[in-house]
């Protein structure tokens, strides 16, 4: 019997666990299969990997010296894929990954165009949904993988940045504000806001970036709070109110003139999108081409 990668990765996954049925539930694998892989290392390397009992199992002095190794041989994997995916033309495959508000209707529509005529034999299948459905779909095994606008602490999923956004002053065209050259943070607090609602990626962002400049939403006049960037916009262009909002989501209502956007004085508002997936699997390789492909692209370009 040869040693396998299949194998070290069940292993470290049991590890992080603490359990095989928890490692099996992650690996979409029966307790069985799990059970068997692990007992094929063992009769390999002559020694017990862990100690069982009935609560609970612990690695062995064997399991924790394999351990790192493990791990080792799952980063060099992902690196592999991702140094090899440019080079992988002819993929085939059917990507399923959701995508929250920003990114789904106002990135990746203008990004899946170019992937598509790249990389013709992958198909893609994207659901826009908020942060929490992308993680809940990602747990059940229902997505591959979910592009979010705000980092996800979570201990079974891994977290990486794809692109870099930038939120900045929206307002209407005509608004006396736009003839300024130069806008500071109390020429804009001077006038009503239409906001995101709480929670949302977009409005979490210009929060943090208030309170590192010793202010809070107690300093703006907040008229009204909407569950949509479309809701934002259309309330901005109807003279409600200021908003703060990603570049990337205005392009239309900017190219029209009906909507202005500009920069705070000595503020930026700037934030990562990330991409996120279970740890305990390894993406495709037509995943981290596209991943690949996101990372290589200048948001700028695309807006």
């Amino acid at each position: 019997m040869a040693l396998n990668f299949h194998q070290l990765h069940i292993f470290y996954t049991v590890s992080e666990k603490g359990s095989f049925s928890g490692a099996a539930q992650a690996l979409h694998m029966t307790q069985p299969a799990v059970t068997m892989q692990i007992q094929s290392l063992e009769d390999y390397f002559g020694t017990k990997l862990f100690l069982r009992t009935t609560k609970k199992i612990e690695l062995t002095e064997a399991g924790r010296a394999l351990l790192p190794f493990a791990k080792r041989s799952i980063e060099l994997m992902r690196e592999t894929e991702t140094a090899m995916s440019r080079f992988t033309h002819m993929l085939e495959g059917r990507l399923q990954l959701g995508a929250s508000l920003t990114i789904g209707e106002y990135i990746l529509p203008r990004l899946l165009g170019p992937f598509g005529r790249e990389f013709p034999h992958i198909s893609v299948s994207l659901k826009v949904m908020n942060t929490t459905q992308i993680l809940d779909e990602i747990m059940q095994h229902q997505l591959t993988f979910g592009l979010v606008e705000a980092p996800i602490e979570h201990p079974d999923v891994l977290l990486d940045p794809v692109l870099s956004d930038e939120l900045l002053l929206v307002l209407p065209a005509q608004h006396e504000l736009a003839q300024q050259e130069r806008i500071t943070l109390e020429d804009a607090l001077r006038y009503p806001f239409v906001l995101r609602e709480k929670g949302s990626g977009t409005r979490r962002v210009m929060e943090e970036e208030l309170l590192r400049r010793g202010r809070d939403l107690s300093d703006m006049k907040i008229l009204m709070e909407l569950g949509s960037t479309g809701a934002v916009k259309s309330a901005v262009e109807a003279n409600l109110g200021l908003s703060i909002l990603s570049q990337s989501s205005i392009k239309h209502e900017l190219a029209l003139g009906v909507l202005a956007a500009r920069s705070i004085e000595g503020i930026r508002f700037v934030r990562s999108f990330y991409s996120i997936h279970l740890k305990s699997a390894l993406l495709p390789i037509s995943a981290v081409t596209f991943l690949t492909f996101m990372k290589e692209r200048d948001l700028k370009q695309w807006l």
